[in-house]
């Protein structure tokens, strides 16, 4: 079941990635606006098959700082 998932992900990227390709191309306004939409959406189904997929995303807080490395050793 993952590897099939895996592999629509994997089909909704490569999309995103055509599409943004297309879109540095000379397209008429309808094409233009074709493209876009098919981006959005392939985006949109590209992001909720990630997140049911994965679930558990780490992320870091806007607001956390890292500590400074002297290059010394403690």
């Amino acid at each position: 079941m993952l590897d099939e998932e895996l592999a629509r992900i994997r089909a909704h990227r490569n999309n995103v990635h055509r599409y943004r390709r297309l879109l540095k191309t000379r397209l008429s306004a309808l094409e233009r606006q074709f493209i876009e939409r098919r981006l959005s959406e392939e985006s949109s189904a590209l992001e909720a098959l990630t997140s049911q997929t994965f679930p558990i995303a780490l992320t870091m807080p806007a607001t956390a700082v890292l500590p400074a490395t002297t290059g010394a050793a403690p």
